[in-house]
């Protein structure tokens, strides 16, 4: 990924998440995040990750409210953008944090399994090498 095409995807992210916030009113939109926005060198299509909390069926029915206001949002982007290539909007869903938030849940389940048995002393202490003494060390010609 380029600078350019960083450059125009964090631009993308900002503008499309205060689009849907101001221009966009429908009640199927849950509640969302702009995660990030992919843009290709060519700058003719942009894959715009979105995050929802919520159940499956509120994750379904704002995916399916932004891919159809895709247009719409294009449209508006218009404007706002300074090149001649408005790129073509296509919604992904984005469960990055979902995964961090298992993955959290997991290690901290660890914790707590591995901190009873450090309490009653069941866990043996790991052993630390000792220094090497310098006299049995092999010396290489």
């Amino acid at each position: 990924m380029t600078r350019r095409t960083q450059q125009v995807g964090e631009f993308l992210r900002q503008e499309v998440t205060d689009i849907i916030r101001t221009e966009l009113d429908d009640p199927r939109l849950g509640f969302w995040t702009v995660t990030r926005v992919d843009v290709p060198t060519d700058l003719r299509k942009a894959q715009v990750y979105v995050s929802v909390l919520g159940s499956e069926e509120e994750r379904k029915e704002t995916l399916i409210a932004l891919r159809g206001a895709a247009k719409f949002i294009r449209g508006h982007l218009k404007p706002r953008m300074r090149t001649r290539i408005i790129p073509d909007l296509e919604f992904m869903d984005d469960r990055s944090m979902e995964h961090a938030e298992e993955i959290e849940r997991t290690l901290r389940g660890l914790r707590r399994e591995v901190e009873p048995s450090r309490r009653r002393g069941d866990v043996k202490s790991v052993a630390t090498p000792r220094p090497l003494d310098p006299s049995t060390q092999e010396t290489k010609a």
